[in-house]
């Protein structure tokens, strides 16, 4: 894949803008898609429902949308997409929460670009009575409880589980001193953090791996690029990279096939088209499917429940799995 074209995903291309549950349920999983053929089950739009995403440069969140347009159309609720300009735009995301507010809608789903720096205005939102939905990016839950929130259900993957998959795979095999890094996300971000985790776990399992170095790039892929260019030029014998999300994982590759480095293994998170054409290529090593659309489908799911007063679970995990090359074939 072109890099020119992974670049149209990307904040500089558009000119730098600004990237059935029980009636007491604890914790749901969902580990398959529903069909998207479900019936309706009304045929009058209604309820408006707020949608605030991160982004539209990254195509995770593209499939996010349709999983959410996808559980519009079969509930028949009216769905309001807002997305900020970069997944670093967290004061525009504030921003767009309070126009739904203005709005008044019902309900409002959200994938927050921090874990705190939206709570206070997400706090107003349900002050005004509109029912929340967290999705991707947990808020964090000691400054939920601070703010008298600790009722938002949460609808994602379990990142930690998901990197450390992901960190196994890199590991697996390694017998002789290797060196890895790892390309993290937004710091602030609770997801972020967790794959961090999950990544740094796994490595540290296998004795004759060295982590030397642990990089934000902001989920970026320009920004991964550049963090990979400097990162191998301070330790050029690095073998393995774990990046936190595709498009990170995706710029590393660019740099990495760009300087000629062909023994670099490369596994990122998100399962997103390009990444499968890069792994089918043999670029990437694997990434983690995280079920975007899925995510966005059952944040719309549940806030109509709520909209309707029924109870629904703190916590509903969606599956992840690994991807690897042997499974595209």
């Amino acid at each position: 894949m072109k890099f020119a074209v992974l670049l149209s995903y990307v904040v500089f291309s558009a000119g730098l803008l600004g990237c059935g549950q029980s009636s007491n349920p604890s914790v749901a999983t969902v580990t398959t898609n529903r069909p998207a053929s479900a019936p309706a089950t009304t045929a009058v739009m209604s309820h408006p429902i707020g949608l605030v995403m991160k982004t539209l440069t990254n195509p995770f969140f593209i499939e996010m949308e349709k999983g959410a347009r996808r559980a519009e159309k079969e509930l028949g609720v009216a769905l309001i997409v807002k997305t900020a300009a970069q997944e670093t735009s967290i004061e525009q995301q504030i921003q767009l929460v309070n126009d739904l507010i203005v709005a008044k809608v019902e309900a409002i789903v959200i994938a927050p670009g921090d874990s705190q720096s939206l709570i206070p205005t997400l706090k107003k939102a349900a002050d005004a009575g509109i029912k929340i939905i967290n999705i991707d990016n947990r808020l964090d839950p000691q400054a939920l409880k601070q703010a008298s929130l600790n009722d938002i259900p949460f609808v994602g993957v379990n990142n930690e589980a998901g990197a450390y998959k992901a960190g196994q795979f890199l590991a697996d095999k390694v017998n002789a001193p290797t060196k890895a890094a790892i390309l993290e996300g937004i710091r602030s971000a609770d997801n972020a953090h967790q794959r961090l985790e999950g990544a740094r776990r796994a490595l540290s399992e296998n004795k004759h791996i060295k982590l030397v170095a642990t990089e934000t790039a902001n989920w970026k892929i320009d920004e991964a690029y550049t963090v990979s260019k400097v990162l191998f030029a301070k330790y050029p014998d690095v073998r393995l990279l774990f990046a936190a999300n595709d498009m990170m994982a995706m710029g590393a590759s660019k740099y990495l096939q760009e300087s000629g480095k062909k023994n670099v293994k490369v596994v990122g998170f998100d399962a997103l088209s390009e990444a499968l054409t890069e792994i089918k290529a043999g670029h990437l090593a694997a990434t983690v499917d995280q079920q975007a659309a899925e995510q966005g489908y059952q944040g719309v799911v549940l806030a109509l429940r709520l909209i309707k007063g029924e109870a629904v679970a703190p916590v509903t995990t969606i599956e992840t799995r690994l991807v690897t090359a042997s499974d595209l074939q």
